[in-house]
């Protein structure tokens, strides 16, 4: 678990894969606390290096505004979102 700007994630589930066409595709799904709900962001990047990403809830929808909160998070705070994708990477190598 980690805390950023009061936001604090834990991390549920972390893939990653690699193939010809795509690239890179990996999944995290997290919690934040306090949130009623957790989070998957599917993340993609050609070479590895400049990512994109798409925030969704998990399994069941929720807050509009949490969901809002953590995306504005992730645009405005690079550390975080370099740990989702140092978490999908590390499940690549396994």
């Amino acid at each position: 678990m980690w805390e950023a700007f009061g936001l604090q994630l834990r991390i549920l589930h972390a893939e990653m894969r690699r193939d010809e066409e795509e690239g890179y595709v990996g999944r995290v799904q997290f919690e934040a606390e306090g949130h009623r709900v957790p989070y998957e962001i599917v993340l993609q990047s050609k070479k590895g290096k400049e990512w994109s990403y798409s925030l969704l809830f998990a399994s069941e929808s929720g807050d509009d505004d949490e969901i809002e909160a953590v995306d504005d998070e992730l645009d405005e705070n690079d550390a975080l979102f370099d740990q989702l994708v140092q978490a999908a990477r590390a499940a690549l190598s396994l």
